[in-house]
């Protein structure tokens, strides 16, 4: 469908936690193509995207708790297996579908829509990308998300890297499209709340283990107590037994029972731009809140404590200005973030956010109005170039080598009944429970 026409786009967002629902959704919003000039010549109205959103049945798949504070909102939201996504695809008209998954997701969909869509010229414009800072396996991930015609790169610095690894393997690399984080915004920092607050964004899966985890508590609650005129917050990204884009195997909500903070400190849930609108100093270990908060020109600190390590992800700050320790901070300590460094990492802090995804929505414009259609979809990764990778990949998504379903794959003849949803429901709840507290008691008696 041409981008000149007033005719609504239909946009699909295929998402497996909160956290890519967030960046699928934002992403969508931001990337379609806005009306033309002529159409706003000739005085006809212009008519915003439809957003279907659609959550990719696992572990992660997000409560309605969580879904609320994201605070996205799509004019249909269903959850899905694999098998029911590409069926919905084969027998609906979409213009764009962003695929905001975990790699193995996002190459099992693209090898499964190359199958459905075998013939049609006339398939959505198919879009993924990363959810934040990309600081480990980038080959792996890259070429898991190659074969989708945009592959967005949250920075000038990801562009770059994603474009050599393309180009050193023999891949077309014309699908990166440099974009920026797309839940970027709010109002630039301008001076010391009253009382002056202090957060700390915590991950789940950032420290991984309960000393490490422990420590990083401690010292927030010494800062509050260094601190009583300071309002000292922990950001939480989810409540025991919900489940992000990463396990919590010790969530800080039950660590904290065991100790006794002084009553400026509070566990806070919700949007982090919300919190952010109170934030006078954010501190993680290396939150994608970080690049949110330094958007915002607000003081930022990447903590040190736990040593600057590629497990833990703060290497990515290396050269930003904003590494720092507790005890720094105690002492008043306030970084000053490098102006280069910040430029390279799609914060735009300099005024420059509101162009940041025009290239994307130009290339998605020209995709729509391509003469015949759009050509088949083209994965680097084929039965005979991963012969030993690819199924694996493929079949965890219940998908045979050539992206048809499997025998005995969920739901592939027929929509679930009430019976086979309460079964998925409590299958997840058991698997969340294993997760969180069968297993670290398994690995606490190996321990011994």
């Amino acid at each position: 469908m041409p981008a000149s026409t007033t005719k609504p786009l239909r946009i699909a967002v295929l998402a497996d936690s909160d956290t890519r629902w967030k960046w699928g959704a934002l992403t969508a919003d931001r990337i379609a193509p806005s009306p033309s000039m002529e159409a706003g010549r000739r005085g006809e109205a212009q008519v915003s995207p439809a957003l279907d959103g659609f959550l990719l049945r696992g572990r992660a798949t997000p409560t309605a708790r969580q879904l609320a504070e994201v605070g996205v909102r799509a004019d249909s939201l269903k959850e899905v297996t694999a098998v029911e996504f590409l069926r919905t695809m084969a027998e609906e008209q979409y213009d764009v579908l962003v695929l905001a998954l975990v790699g193995g997701g996002v190459q099992a969909m693209l090898h499964g829509l190359k199958r459905v869509w075998e013939g049609r010229s006339d398939r959505p414009v198919v879009v993924t990308g990363y959810v934040g800072v990309v600081y480990e396996k980038l080959a792996d991930g890259l070429l898991l998300r190659h074969g989708a015609d945009l592959v967005l790169a949250n920075s000038r610095q990801d562009a770059e890297r994603f474009r050599a690894v393309y180009d050193g393997v023999g891949a077309d690399a014309s699908s990166v499209t440099e974009v920026a984080l797309p839940f970027l915004g709010g109002e630039p920092y301008t001076g010391g709340h009253d009382p002056y607050t202090v957060v700390f964004a915590a991950q789940p899966s950032v420290p991984d283990n309960r000393k490490d985890r422990t420590y990083l508590l401690n010292r927030l609650i010494q800062h509050a107590r260094k601190h009583p005129e300071r309002e000292v917050l922990l950001k939480l990204r989810s409540k025991p037994g919900e489940h992000t884009t990463h396990i919590e195997e010790l969530p800080y909500q039950k660590l904290v029972q065991r100790l006794e903070p002084p009553a400026n400190f509070k566990l806070v849930y919700g949007n982090m731009g919300e919190v952010l609108d109170r934030t006078d100093l954010m501190v993680t270990i290396s939150s994608t809140a970080a690049l949110e908060s330094l958007h915002r020109r607000i003081p930022t600190v990447v903590l040190t404590d736990l040593g600057v390590r590629e497990v833990l992800g703060n290497h990515h700050f290396v050269g930003s200005g904003c590494l720092a320790s507790w005890d720094q901070l105690d002492e008043g300590h306030r970084p000053v973030p490098d102006e280069e460094w910040v430029s390279r990492q799609g914060v735009c802090a300099d005024g420059t956010y509101a162009t940041a995804f025009d290239p994307a929505r130009e290339r998605i414009a020209k995709l729509l109005g391509r003469p015949g259609g759009l050509p088949a979809l083209t994965p680097y990764y084929t039965p005979a170039t991963a012969p030993g990778y690819l199924p694996g990949i493929l079949a965890r998504h219940h998908l045979g080598p050539d992206g048809s379903p499997l025998p005995g794959a969920p739901a592939h003849d027929r929509e679930p009944g009430p019976v086979r949803q309460i079964v998925r429901r409590a299958a997840r709840g058991a698997y969340r429970h294993g997760v969180q507290r069968v297993a670290p008691v398994i690995r606490r008696m190996g321990e011994l």
